[in-house]
Formats: structure tokens, sequence, C-alpha cells
């Protein structure tokens, strides 16, 4: 833990962590009380879904482009209106669920053009860790703190609203949203740690780093978000097989606790391989304990094997974020790790919609394995690939992001 100290201890990574943070938190809040509120609106699931998609893809599919903004016009630039933004469009969405009788179209409008502003507030973080800190290692320890942190934001978010909604009209929740993210967003904006970064003239493509896409680290985090987002259906499917649907969140929940101590001593450790060789490993070891919980006969062994699984979660997106950043040239920071993030999510979208056409059609340990196969083949692409060889043979010395660069010298 004094590891994780030293680089809490860096200056200014603490306030500005701490901003990104609670900015973030509203990512973890908003989408639980985004459907509740269009719900009690509209009177209809169907509508509460659909705005919800449009949300999600929006917000997905376009955090490359929001990345780019932040590396091509800075943090302070580009952060600021998009909170503004998406901070109203979510106000506007709670107020019309309060006042009710709005059609699908307006809310599918409000939530798509608000899931289109959504801060990168993710990425923009690393950017900064990155700049913050020139030793690797506490780099990496960095990357591992934030995404524990984020794993926690996610689980807490949802707790927050459903304590929330048991005495207020869900779209409070909501507003709790836009006010979490305003506030969260323009304290990150000020910090020094973001006042001292300028943008940097960046090439042209929707993230070249070092002549190329980041497309291996991107590639294994879809592998990985295709298995999460298979679990969620699947290990409802687990529990209400066994007459306790209601143990699928606790189960969910254990295999997050194993997400967040795998992240810890990954942090913690002092890693002789490189990031490259990391990642492949992480993922193949995700499969197997996927391929292991389709085993399970109860919900105890269950949640044990969740645990395993949980343990190479964090390691292996906070490795594709490093592996990424590793490969980013100037100006593109954000705007790699946006795409690593971007695939995670829309992998997890896939998979939640393909995965219900296999439940009852296969046997439900088989598609536990399955769930699986998608990181184990990409981490074998990727593994295999001519590109990934040639990483290989260069020390990691040699990637940009250990190159000595300009560094923020306000308090320094």
């Amino acid at each position: 833990m004094s590891s994780y100290a030293a680089v809490l201890r860096t200056p200014h990574a603490a306030r500005a962590f701490g901003a990104a943070l609670l900015g973030r938190l509203s990512y973890g809040t908003a989408p639980l009380a985004l459907v509740l509120a269009v719900k009690r609106g509209s009177g209809s699931y169907a509508v509460a879904g659909t705005v919800m998609a449009l949300f999600g893809i929006s917000s997905v599919l376009l955090s490359p482009a929001r990345a780019a903004l932040v590396d091509r016009h800075g943090p302070r630039r580009a952060l600021a209106p998009m909170a503004a933004l998406y901070g109203s469009l979510l106000v506007t969405l709670a107020l019309v669920c309060l006042a009710g009788g709005a059609g699908a179209p307006v809310l599918g409008a409000l939530g798509t053009a608000a899931g289109a502003c959504t801060p990168p507030l993710g990425p923009t973080m690393r950017a900064v860790w990155s700049e913050l800190l020139a030793d690797r290692r506490m780099l990496e320890r960095a990357y591992s703190l934030d995404g524990v942190c984020e794993e926690l934001l996610f689980v807490s978010g949802p707790l927050v609203i459903g304590v929330l909604v048991q005495y207020v009209h869900p779209a409070v929740g909501v507003l709790l949203g836009a006010g979490l993210v305003i506030v969260g967003t323009f304290a990150l904006v000020a910090s020094p740690a973001v006042r001292a970064m300028e943008p940097q003239p960046a090439r042209r493509g929707p993230a070249r780093v070092t002549g190329r896409a980041p497309w291996r680290p991107a590639l294994v985090a879809a592998g990985v978000g295709l298995g999460l987002g298979a679990l969620d259906l699947l290990v409802l499917a687990f529990a209400d097989g066994r007459g306790s649907s209601s143990a699928a969140p606790w189960l969910l929940a254990a295999l997050s606790a194993g997400s967040a101590v795998g992240g810890l001593v990954n942090g913690a450790v002092h890693w002789r391989r490189p990031a490259r060789s990391r990642l492949a490993l992480f993922a193949v070891g995700l499969a197997g304990a996927l391929a292991l919980a389709g085993a399970a006969q109860g919900l105890l062994t269950l949640a044990a094997a969740l645990v395993l699984a949980g343990l190479f979660v964090a390691p292996a997106l906070t490795t594709a974020y490093l592996y990424a950043d590793e490969l980013a040239a100037p100006g593109t920071r954000a705007r790699a790790g946006a795409w690593v993030n971007t695939a995670v999510n829309a992998g997890g979208s896939g998979a939640s919609a393909g995965v219900g056409m296999l439940v009852g059609r296969l046997p439900l340990p088989l598609c536990f394995v399955l769930a699986g196969l998608p990181a184990l083949c990409c981490a074998l692409a990727v593994r295999a690939s001519r590109g990934a060889r040639a990483d290989a043979r260069r020390p990691a010395s040699a990637t940009p992001a250990d190159q000595p660069g300009p560094r923020p010298t306000a308090g320094r």
C-alpha cells in the first residue's frame, strides 16, 4: 500500500484524481437512475430500454472522437463544454421525466444527445497520470489504482441510486448524476496537473500511434468485454436455475471483489514482463477462470470461481491501457485509451445481446466456456501478430511513453 501512497503523494496527483473520481461517479449513478426515471415518466419498459440503449451507444461509439478533442484542444478547453452540455441534457431529461407525458422520440433524442456529450474523464485522467509520472513502475501502480477505484464506483453508484429511489423520484438520481459530473469535471480542469497540460500536435487518423492504430490492446480489451458482458446473464441464469435469482447481484459482487484485489496486487508487483506480454497472459487466465466457473455445482463454488475470474479482470484492462499508452504518439494518449475503453464497452454490449440466444439452447457450462473464448482467441491472435512480435523484440524503454518528455512544472 505504501507504493500507492507514493503515487498519491506526487504533487497535484491526489487533487486531480479525487476530482476525476467525483465526476466519474456520475457514470455509476446516472444510467440506472435514467432507466428508472424514464420508466416512471413514460410508463413503458420498452421506452426506458430504448432510451438507455441510445444513450449507451452514442456514449461508447463517440468516445474516441471526444477523446480526440481533448488531445487536440487540451483538457481545459474540451472537457468543460462537454460537461456543461452533458449535465444540461441530463437535467432536461430529469425535468421531462418529472413532468411526464413526453413521447419516446423526445426522450430518445435527449438520451442520444446526452450520451454523445459524455466527458471522457477516464481516458483524460490516465493521460494526466502519464504526464505526472515519468517512472514506468509508478505509472503502472497509478493505472491499477485508477482501475480499482473505477470498479468500486460502478459497484457503489447503483447502490446509491437504489437507496435514493426509496425516498424520492428517480429523476432526482439523474440530477445527482448531472451535478457530480459538472462539479468533478470543473474541479479536474482547475487542478494544477491539468492546467500544466498543453495540447500537442497529433497525427491525423482515428488514433495513430507509432504509425499504427492501437488495435492489439483494443482487440484483447474487446475480448475481455465480451466475457464480462456475457457473465451478467449467465450468472442470473445459473442462480435462477437453482431457485435463488436474488443471489445474482452477490455473485457479481464476488467478481468485482476479485477484480479489486487483482488490480491492487497487479499494481504492487514489480513485473519483469512488459505490458504487451502480460496482457495476453491475463486474458488467457480470465478465459480459463470462466471455463472453471462453468463447472461450478452450487452458488458458493460459482462465487469462488468468479472471485478467481475477477483476479484477472482489472489487471487485463489496466495492462491494455498501459500497452495503448506505450504505443501512443505525442498528442494521442487520451484517444488511444478511449479506443480501449470503447472496445471493452462495445464487447460487453455485444455479448449481452448475443448470449441471450445461447442460454436455453446450449448447456450452461458450455455457455461459460464460450464466454471466455473471445478473450482467449483475441489474446492468441494478438500474440501471434507480426506487430506484437516486433514490439517484443523492442525493449520497453524504447516505447514512446518511456522516453523523457515535458512534465508539469507547476509546484515543482
